[in-house]
């Protein structure tokens, strides 16, 4: 079962996704898989898997607040607003970071939803 929380940090080759509430903290490493293909002559189709399955894994989460690099919040941020509308809106916000253990990224998701009123369970009006 999803916790009602997450913190994402993210780039273009792996992912941490951490679930947490007031008890509980519960980690989730992501691997983007390699394999290319000749249609779009790169990556992208790889990228688009590997985001797919961070999302796979928020599935349920209410309030996630994404967090990386630049390029990568904001890769993500198109691949969630373009491919999984029902997502999009529970991405409460995009932080850029460079490099925080998993504590430092739990704190900063928990301040960033102290700040919009989040932790307290009650959902976004919209």
């Amino acid at each position: 079962m999803p916790l009602f929380h997450a913190v994402v940090l993210t780039d273009h080759q792996s992912a941490l996704v951490v679930q947490f509430n007031a008890e509980q903290v519960l980690p989730q490493r992501i691997q983007a898989h390699k394999h290319p293909t000749g249609q779009h002559n790169s990556g992208v189709r790889t990228v688009h898997e590997f985001f797919g399955e961070v999302c796979d894994a928020l599935d349920g989460v209410q309030q996630v607040l994404v967090t990386g690099s630049h390029t990568a919040t904001a890769d993500f941020r198109h691949y969630a607003e373009k491919h999984r509308p029902l997502l999009a809106p529970q991405i409460v916000g995009y932080e850029v970071v460079d490099h925080p253990t998993e504590n430092q990224l739990v704190a900063m998701a928990r301040k960033a939803f102290e700040m919009r009123k989040l932790m307290a369970g009650v959902p976004i009006a919209h």
